[in-house]
């Protein structure tokens, strides 16, 4: 059995286009639809309400586009609009929160960090999962709302980031974790400099890796991956400024990039 349709990938702006690139490692043979909800960028410092409406008609969007399946690539929709999702959609739903907790657990020794923008961190969810798998473990959450322009506007090195960073992590770092989620998909852009900062024997856990590895068993186990030998095709939709989109893009996916077309998200009425 074989099913060509595409996997709708979703974020509220280009830090998903991480989790894509990993997808497209991982499954090339597969056909995609990323949406990009540009107009409406960061989410993270949104409320709940309005996140989950947002995340409502991205999803409407990409089942428009008869997708098989939808990755939340957004820590904040996952956070605080999987559950609405995953119960309203006809469609498998992965966010991304618990494909990095499991990578956490099973690496820790016991001590783990959360960093992600103030809407993630404020959601508990990361915490109540770590929890929920090891009821013993020390968690320790840190929002870190300026990696996001950090890592769009390419400041990936030198004293600026280097500055922020060490303010951000030191009191992570002086406290001993062992293993830190980046939880937040713009992250992975600063993992060197996190990296640096945090010191060695520090796992940094990206949710992007594992979450790729937990749609390919979701696509063999309900037997819808893609039979066909040639690699997938790819479309890049977005809610506003195509151009600035293009810019920044290249570096999250690091390869060329389709066209990309302009989405009117607010458009979208529940059927």
């Amino acid at each position: 059995m074989s099913d060509s349709r595409p996997i709708g990938v979703f974020d509220s702006g280009i830090g998903g286009l991480t989790v894509l690139r990993a997808l497209l490692e991982a499954l090339p043979r597969e056909n995609y639809v990323y949406l990009g909800d540009t107009a409406r960028v960061p989410y993270g410092t949104k409320g709940a309400a309005t996140i989950e409406r947002f995340a409502a008609e991205a999803m409407r969007e990409l089942l428009s586009r008869d997708v098989k399946s939808i990755v939340v690539a957004c820590n904040t929709a996952s956070a605080l609009a999987l559950e609405s999702l995953q119960r309203d959609s006809p469609v498998p739903v992965h966010g991304v929160i618990e494909p990095g907790v499991e990578a956490a657990l099973r690496v820790t020794r016991g001590h783990v960090g959360v960093i992600g923008t103030l809407a993630t961190i404020g959601s508990g969810r990361y915490e109540e999962a770590l929890r929920l798998g090891h009821p013993e473990i020390a968690v320790l959450n840190k929002a870190c709302p300026l990696f996001v322009p950090l890592a769009e506007e390419g400041w990936v090195e030198g004293s600026v980031p280097q500055q922020i960073a060490e303010h951000y992590l030191h009191e992570l770092r002086e406290a001993g974790v062992d293993s830190l989620i980046l939880g937040c998909t713009h992250y992975p852009i600063l993992k060197n400099i996190i990296a640096a900062v945090m010191g060695d024997g520090v796992h940094l856990v990206d949710s992007a890796v594992v979450l790729a590895d937990a749609v390919a068993r979701g696509l063999a186990s309900n037997g819808s991956a893609n039979g066909q030998s040639a690699s997938g095709t790819l479309s890049l939709l977005v809610s506003d400024v195509p151009q600035r989109f293009a810019q920044l893009s290249q570096r999250f996916l690091g390869r060329e990039l389709p066209e990309v077309e302009l989405v009117d998200l607010e458009s979208q009425v529940a059927g």
